[in-house]
């Protein structure tokens, strides 16, 4: 399902904006500044400057996996 994977772009401080985590769940062809920086935070002649310091990860996760609780053991 579509809350199994996201993409998480990690950018920094740049010039007076400081700097933030984005996730969202996009293909992993669309794990980009362009795609999951949203809103921009920097005008238009800066997109790309902002972009190129951003690093982006496609990230597959199982929440099915994360949600069940795992046995214990005996007392």
């Amino acid at each position: 399902s579509s809350e199994d994977i996201r993409c998480k772009c990690i950018c920094p401080p740049y010039r007076n904006i400081s700097g933030h985590i984005y996730n969202k769940n996009v293909s992993q062809k669309d794990c980009n500044c362009l795609h999951v920086v949203e809103p921009m935070p920097v005008p238009g002649n800066d997109v790309e400057a902002y972009c190129l310091l951003c690093e982006c990860k496609y990230e597959e996760r199982s929440t099915t996996t994360i949600k069940v609780p795992q046995p214990r053991g005996a007392a």
